[in-house]
């Protein structure tokens, strides 16, 4: 066992028996017997914690079951973040507490007292109704976050989104496009999901489907037993996708540098027996009624946290006809602002994922918020610059909690329109 594992298990440790202590005002009322159950419920929860934890340093993880290692971190990590909250509220009381203590103290000191009478033990209660309020308010991200795992994962939206350009050949007025992304298959526990997505993204009748990127979450296997699923996305003028930063296997702890080499090859060429186009910093065009639109799909480019820089622009683009209205698809939405508006203004629309819009907000009309904001300045939905826009999708799929609160996954509609 690593010692930062090792340092985790002791500031778990020391969260429960703070939080105990608060858990122990709540059922200071309640008959002996029961207090002591709540205390075995409690304490036998957090010894399985830290067992999953700790067998997770032995046992790669990646060979679990996969219901039990989607499922067991994530409530370990909805405990603790209650669990968190609540230690907020108790370490206030504490404050308030010692404040008081300070001042009984002082007050007593300077009373005065009948002779031979010793001094007393300050003894300073706790804050009954901040106790409460701290549990109250630390059982919301817990029943949010799972009801974001029963309600939430699979709650498909379909968002429609009209596009204006007047950039956009006549031919391609009315065109539909369907796009998803962040699939994650490595997440999903079963092909039912798949089947309820695939069904509602061919109910939308598309013109072209893009898909833009993370297919997996590390190894092309994950992939594999919802092939027949993903091969029945069809569309008249095609199925076109781009890799995203999950799809190299740069977070999977390989044996050699070969075989992740040879994960990456299987994963591209199962897109190609997906029937899906695979653009890998390339280039292609849409036709219809005798015009065209360029389209241009890199590998992942991101100018935030350390995420590589795999894809390269001037090789896509290299001796590609200027067409009036280019479409780009590329995974990370950093990339628009770092490098697509500044230096390819010949890109009329860009589309990202990446973000999953953190799998966790508030979106209700005329307010939306994420905490991945704070990282992403562009991370769902449809922004413009000039006559140059991003869109970025939600994502499909989810990825580490297996749920979604807030920030509904997502199959993106596009009506283009000749402005």
């Amino acid at each position: 066992m690593s010692f930062r594992i090792f340092l985790l298990i002791l500031f778990l440790l020391a969260i429960d028996l703070y939080v105990f202590q608060g858990v122990k005002v709540l059922i200071s009322n309640r008959p002996l017997q029961t207090q002591r159950i709540i205390g075995i419920i409690y304490w036998t929860i957090s010894i399985i914690s830290f067992a999953v934890i700790i067998l997770g340093q032995f046992v790669d993880w990646h060979t679990w079951p996969k219901v039990l290692r989607t499922y067991s971190f994530a409530v370990i990590v909805i405990i603790y973040l209650s669990k968190i909250l609540v230690t907020i509220f108790l370490l206030l009381d504490d404050i308030i507490r010692l404040f008081r203590w300070i001042a009984g103290a002082i007050a007593t000191k300077f009373a005065s007292k009948p002779e031979g009478v010793g001094e007393t033990a300050l003894r300073v209660s706790r804050l009954d109704f901040l106790v409460k309020f701290g549990f109250i308010v630390g059982s919301i991200p817990f029943f949010s976050m799972i009801y974001g795992m029963i309600g939430g994962a699979y709650n498909y939206r379909v968002r429609k989104v009209s596009l204006r350009s007047g950039n956009l050949p006549a031919g391609f007025d009315g065109l539909k496009v369907v796009q998803i992304s962040d699939l994650h298959t490595g997440s999903f526990m079963g092909p039912s999901q798949i089947t309820k997505a695939m069904d509602l993204i061919l109910e939308q009748k598309p013109d072209v489907i893009f898909f833009t990127g993370d297919l997996v979450n590390d190894r092309h296997i994950e992939a594999l037993e919802f092939k027949e699923q993903l091969s029945r996305l069809k569309a008249p003028m095609g199925v076109f996708s781009i890799l995203g930063n999950h799809d190299y296997g740069d977070y999977f702890r390989w044996n050699s540098q070969e075989e992740k080499e040879a994960n990456l090859k299987a994963l591209k060429n199962f897109h190609g027996e997906l029937g899906w186009n695979l653009l890998l910093n390339q280039h292609t065009y849409l036709e219809k009624d005798g015009e065209k639109i360029g389209l241009i799909g890199v590998e992942n480019w991101s100018s935030r946290m350390n995420f590589h820089k795999y894809g390269d622009m001037e090789k896509a683009t290299a001796g590609m006809e200027k067409t009036p209205f280019t479409i780009l698809l590329s995974h990370d939405p950093s990339h628009w602002d770092a490098e697509i508006t500044s230096t390819y203004s010949h890109v009329d629309l860009t589309l990202s994922g990446h973000t999953h819009g953190f799998q966790f907000g508030v979106e209700i009309p005329g307010f939306r918020w994420s905490p991945v904001q704070y990282i992403y300045k562009q991370w769902a939905d449809l922004y413009k610059e000039g006559n140059q826009y991003l869109y970025v999708n939600r994502g499909l799929g989810f990825l580490g909690y297996p749920g979604r609160v807030g920030i509904l996954p997502e199959i993106t509609v596009f009506n283009f329109e000749k402005a």
